[in-house]
């Protein structure tokens, strides 16, 4: 039978043990740059995570079977009147290991242009195929909010466990499509948990970009998935950044103004959330520790208090 999916990707030989067969849940994110990319928040996900971490190819997909290269025309760098260099398209997926050496997948490129069904049923076979537990698809959004109040990451998904800490819609809302939103739909149908994680960017940064975007929201991904993310560079980062965006307001009055009326607009907004959601946890709280925590946190430090007591007495025994 004809294999449409088959097509567009090539899996490496021999394949690379992406650790499906632990006890872990094997968790992975989409980072697919181009649609909802303020403050180049998802390409600069991706790019952090492949530059910090051990990384090596799962699936290779087939740029030409999906980007339509005359509506995104890829830059050539000519050097010496010849053309040395060819922006990469390449759409993959890699098996990276975090700090601690526990394993994830990353999909990560351009946006497919064309073939969306194909690449996301692709893709979901490939989720069946690795075994994939959970995965959780990156956007950002320009939004109407100032760069002086705690970022907001908002949360969709099909699973408690992957949203609960975020800000979430209670609403029915319509945007654009996305490949990335077809592979949840994809995911959801087969059973399997995913979620979209949103970081929501100052509009008037939008177009730069905007390392905070991409902390917050690698810092959600390590949150839920329990992996060790190495964000310590992204923080040199957004402390240089910030201190640009300070000068700048500090020179511009009418930036001080659009300032302040993004700061009240989001305060009155966060209060009439906090009425509707009393037991949320709004931005700026996400690394708050929950009571499942707190208490597994005490029962840790009780068991270690028994242990040193059981080590005390067989020394004494001893004696």
């Amino acid at each position: 039978m004809y294999d449409e999916a088959r097509e567009i990707y090539e899996l490496e030989y021999p394949a690379p043990d992406v650790g499906g067969n632990t006890d872990d849940a094997l968790t992975l994110v989409v980072a697919l740059n181009g649609y909802a990319d303020a403050g180049m928040a998802i390409e600069g996900a991706a790019d952090h995570l492949v530059s910090a971490l051990d990384h090596c190819p799962v699936a290779t997909f087939d740029s030409d079977e999906l980007i339509d290269y005359r509506s995104r025309r890829p830059a050539v760098t000519i050097a010496n009147s010849q053309p040395v260099e060819i922006e990469d398209t390449e759409i993959d997926i890699k098996a990276l290991r975090d700090s601690q050496g526990k394993p994830f997948l990353l999909l990560s490129g351009p946006e497919p242009d064309l073939r969306w069904n194909a690449f996301t049923e692709a893709v979901a076979d490939l989720a069946d195929k690795l075994d994939i537990q959970q995965t959780i698809c990156l956007y950002a959004a320009p939004m109407t909010v100032p760069h002086t109040r705690p970022m907001t990451i908002s949360g969709h998904g099909n699973a408690p466990k992957l949203i609960d800490r975020l800000v979430s819609w209670d609403q029915k809302l319509m945007v654009p499509g996305s490949a990335a939103l077809y592979l949840e739909r994809a995911l959801h149908k087969r059973g399997r948990d995913v979620a979209g994680y949103t970081a929501h960017v100052p509009h008037y940064l939008a177009s730069s970009p905007y390392p905070l975007a991409t902390y917050n929201l690698l810092r959600s991904v390590a949150s839920v998935s329990g992996l060790d993310l190495p964000l310590g560079s992204l923080e040199h980062d957004i402390q240089r950044v910030n201190h640009q965006l300070e000068e700048q307001v500090d020179q511009a009055d009418e930036v001080q103004s659009l300032v302040a009326g993004l700061e009240e607009q989001f305060d009155e907004g966060l209060e009439r959330y906090r009425e509707k959601n009393p037991q949320a946890i709004l931005p700026g709280e996400q690394n708050m520790p929950t009571g499942e925590e707190i208490g597994a946190s005490f029962e840790e430090f009780l068991d270690s208090l028994d242990s040193d007591a059981r080590d005390d007495a067989q020394d004494d025994d001893t004696e």
